[in-house]
């Protein structure tokens, strides 16, 4: 299973309020380039060609909840699925969360998970960024 990896960023900018974890738009996005923990913005990195079923930008991370529990915050989202559609999608072997709501820095990064090696999926094939019910996205302490 693939680890969480956390932008540098990303802690000065939940400080900071540009992040609203429970109403922003937070989407995950594909790329075969390694991400650098000290990336920003998701202009700082090379997402996969859009087509087949992939699109650019990626696709929207549902809420499925937001809460905390003795002063531990835990995001939970709904597991994110792409389906290969026409053709191919890929290769990638990285998968990013990132912000797509704020306009000042524009598109913020969050994390990502890196798969190991490249992945490719054949028309019709799918793959399920599986972002944990139990475990939520990250939590924060």
């Amino acid at each position: 299973m693939a680890s969480y990896n956390k932008f540098q960023v990303f802690s000065e900018n939940l400080s900071e309020g540009i992040h609203d974890l429970d109403t922003d738009t937070l989407k995950i996005l594909l790329t075969n380039s390694a991400p650098v923990a000290t990336n920003s913005v998701k202009a700082d990195l090379t997402e996969i060609s859009a087509g087949n079923g992939y699109t650019a930008g990626g696709t929207q991370a549902t809420l499925s909840s937001s809460s905390h529990s003795s002063g531990t915050y835990k995001l939970v989202l709904n597991d994110v699925v792409f389906t290969a559609s026409g053709g191919s999608i890929g290769p990638f072997r990285y998968v990013v969360l990132y912000n797509d709501t704020p306009s000042s820095p524009t598109d913020p990064l969050i994390g990502w998970w890196d798969y190991g090696s490249s992945l490719t999926l054949s028309d019709t094939e799918t793959f399920t960024v599986d972002l944990s019910a139990s475990n939520g996205v990250f939590t924060l302490a």
